[in-house]
Formats: C-alpha cells, structure tokens, sequence
C-alpha cells in the first residue's frame, strides 16, 4: 500500500518549529562577548565559543603541593523572583556567590568559573543579563570566566522559564589549607555581614508571600522598595576580602564557613572539628530588616527560621584570639562589617540544643544563645 501524502504534502519537522532558535541562540554569545572577554587575563587562551575553555595553568609549578578545590551550585528559586520581575542583571552575582564563595572556604584562590543556563525560549538580552551579571561578578572575585552553554529546552520549560548553574576550580597550597584540622580550644568566631537573604530559603520565601496574597510589586513599607526589589537583592561576594584576611593575619585564620543552605549552626559546625563546641550569641547582632519583615508577615520568629536563612550573617570566620581585632578591621577595610560571635570549646558540650554531623561532615556542634538585638548592627 502506498501513502496518500506525497512529499511535497507532508508535515515539515524542523528545529525551529520544535521550538529551538538556534540564531536567537547565536546572537546572545554576540551580546556576551565583551563582557566574558573583560574576565580573562593572559591564563586564558582562545575567544568565546569554542567547545572547552583552556586556562594556562604553567604557573601550578610554582607551588610546592597544590590542591585543586572545586565547587558547583545554582541560585535555586530566586530565579523564579527574577522572572516574575523581568529583571535579570543581578541572578549571576547570585551564582558567582554560590560557587566561587565556596571555594574560599578551603583558602582557595579561585581560577576559573563556567556556567549553565537552561531555558524554554532563548532571548538574546535577557540571557545576555544573566551572563553580564555572572562576569561582573567573576571579576570582582578574581575569576576568569571561561565558559559556558545555553540550552533551549522547549517543552521542558516555559518560555519564560530558566534555570543557572555554574561550577568552578581554585587552588591553594596543601599547607595553607584551612579547615577544622587547625580550630584550636579558645579560637574566636567572627561573624560576617551578609546583604540579605542571598541564594537560600526562597522557597519559604515565596511560600509566605503567596499566603498572604502579596505580590513582588506590592510596597514593603519596613523595607522601603517592594518586596520584589529587595529580594532581589544580590548576593554578597567575600572571595577577595577573606583572601586578603588571610593575608593580612597569616597563619591566624583557621577555618571559614559560608552560611548558606542549612543555615547558621549546621555550616557552622562542619568547619569544627569532632569535639569541639561553640554557642553563638544572637545578641551580638540584629537580623537585617528583611529578614523581620519576613518573620512578621508569616507570624513566626527569627529563631525557627534560623536553619533555613542566614539571618544577617553569611559567612564566619575561626580566628586566633589575639588575631580578632586585626581580622576584624582587615574585614572592615574591605568593606564588609564583622564582629566576634562565639568562642570555640573542646570537650563535651554543656547541655542539649546542639547542632552536629550536618551536611554528611561528623564536625563540631553549635547552638545558638540568648535574643537577637533590636537595633541594627
């Protein structure tokens, strides 16, 4: 039997009426270009474009043991605030903190950064905003920027619709490594200010926001913008203000803990070492007023959001005690406030209420103390 349906009559298939516009694709490199270029120094050989990112890594010889530390995460549902917005220049400062921020934990120089956008429908700017951000952000960190792919993935996601990731490497000296194989019995715990909610929690967020019928537009009258604003509100960056801690104070600081998914006690305890404890005193600092705002409109309290958010403090610091006042000023010249927190204790810890074994990591246990102060830090 023969088909009824010649060839010139049959349904034409092509990529473009699956959705996928691989020119819109092409033209959003176009749009990217220099501000990829402005990342790379002289490690970085090749343009934009090619199938992999070559880094010059001669200079490794120098070292007498490096480490390699590698990091990968995405921005996770503050995209979807982004979207809802249509404001996308600030989501890549988001993932550089996410991932290169990371890697300073180990006392890592971060080297190069790639990335990954998923979306159902490229448009060239909106994707352009995305990675402008992204490069922003990889200078100011001292990152190159060597790479990256868009996917268009109609049918899978929404026009609208995308989602970032990225990963990156640094290196350190086996040596000069931080980590909790260096905490010792009196070590200070500085606390370091964050911007706000940066890249964890959204999920609650939006969730507290849609009970209460408010919208991203809505006026948040205890934060002075919409809600939508400041929640956008990126995330901050510490990559080469902690390099710079590390150097102004050498061999004083010990272990640092980025306070992201978790929140304040969990990442905490995975720099400690098994056996040690810590408290950490709210009462040396005061929430930042979105995270108030938040708490207010859900009818919770601070406290029981403190597994999920930072509350103010997006990083710590394990100093030498008769280290905190230069660490302290060391951060406050580079622009981010900090300030002594808690004391490290080796032995068994007091009472119950302690936090341990987070993320997989058997570390040290936390618990925080007393009432978070009212007035700003």
């Amino acid at each position: 039997m023969t088909s009824s349906t010649s060839p010139a009559e049959a349904p034409r298939s092509t990529y473009s009426e699956a959705g996928v516009d691989t020119a819109a694709g092409d033209l959003a490199v176009e749009l990217m270009k220099s501000s990829v270029k402005a990342t790379h120094g002289p490690e970085v050989l090749g343009g934009v474009g090619g199938f992999a990112g070559l880094y010059d890594a001669s200079f490794l010889k120098e070292y007498r043991h490096p480490l390699l530390a590698t990091s990968t995460d995405g921005v996770g549902t503050k995209v979807a605030i982004a979207q809802a917005l249509d404001k996308h220049d600030t989501i890549g400062q988001d993932l550089v903190g996410m991932v290169v921020d990371d890697i300073v934990v180990t006392g890592a120089k971060p080297l190069f950064m790639t990335d990954y956008i998923a979306t159902g429908k490229v448009y060239p700017e909106r994707i352009a905003d995305i990675v402008r951000g992204i490069a922003e952000a990889c200078s100011a960190t001292g990152t190159a920027l060597v790479g990256g792919e868009t996917a268009e993935h109609p049918g899978l996601l929404g026009p609208d619709d995308y989602d970032v990731a990225g990963a990156a490497t640094g290196v350190v000296e086996k040596d000069e490594m931080l980590g909790a194989h260096l905490v010792q019995p009196g070590d200070a715990i500085l606390a370091l200010e964050s911007s706000g909610i940066h890249s964890n929690g959204y999920s609650l967020v939006r969730h507290i926001l849609k009970n209460a019928g408010l919208g991203y537009g809505d006026h948040a009258a205890d934060l002075g913008t919409t809600w939508g604003e400041a929640l956008l509100t990126p995330t901050r960056l510490y990559t080469l203000q902690l390099l710079e801690l590390i150097k102004n104070v050498p061999g004083s600081v010990h272990a640092l803990s980025h306070v992201t998914g978790g929140g304040i006690a969990a990442n905490l305890a995975r720099v400690l070492p098994k056996g040690s404890w810590a408290e950490v005193d709210r009462s040396t600092w005061s929430p930042s007023p979105v995270f108030r705002a938040l708490s207010d409109v859900a009818g919770t309290s601070l406290e029981s959001s403190e597994g999920t958010w930072n509350l103010g403090v997006g990083f710590f610091a394990v100093v030498s005690q008769d280290k905190v006042d230069e660490a302290i000023a060391s951060l406050a010249g580079s622009g981010i406030p900090a300030w002594q927190t808690g004391t490290v204790a080796f032995g068994d810890a007091p009472e119950d209420g302690f936090e341990q074994g987070a993320k997989g990591v058997d570390g040290g246990a936390v618990r925080l103390v007393g009432q978070y102060a009212n007035g700003a830090k």
